[in-house]
């Protein structure tokens, strides 16, 4: 469960680092995936594993959840909103950390998988329409108005 700056939200207890990437192709098109656990739209994003560093874990996140393999081409920003809490099932109650590099396509193909129903490339005047969380958002309008780099 997502909480965004909700009053009542249960308090975090843990901070672990994410990252991802916002990966546009060549027609300026961004790749999302809708999320099995949430339903929503976002940008492949995951835990950082001991051992890696951001850009490994933002292109081994972004061919797990995609299929597709990306090269890094610059840092979006660094997001960490105390207000964005994320609640698992566990107990676990995490603060956001999400360290949000730029990317382009270099392999691989669109693929649902284990984590994600559905993968496509989307036009900015697409995503109006499309259920994005409001955080996941954010990063994406940051990257649209050139906010480049963004540290919260």
């Amino acid at each position: 469960m997502e909480y965004w700056n909700v009053p009542d939200a249960p308090k975090a207890n843990t901070l672990v680092p994410a990252c991802g990437v916002l990966a546009v192709d060549d027609q300026g098109a961004i790749l999302l995936q809708r999320r099995r656990d949430t339903g929503q739209w976002a940008l492949p994003m995951g835990k950082m594993e001991i051992g890696e560093t951001p850009t490994e874990c933002a292109i081994r996140e972004t061919l797990e959840e995609t299929g597709v393999e990306v090269e890094v081409t610059g840092l979006l920003g660094v997001y960490s909103d105390p207000g964005h809490i994320i609640a698992y099932s566990d107990g676990e109650v995490r603060q956001e950390y999400e360290v949000t590099l730029l990317a382009r396509p270099v392999g691989g193909a669109c693929a649902p998988n284990d984590e994600a129903s559905h993968v496509g490339w989307f036009r900015p005047d697409e995503l109006a329409g499309l259920d994005i969380h409001p955080t996941m958002r954010r990063q994406i309008a940051d990257y649209l108005a050139g906010r480049m780099p963004h540290v919260d």
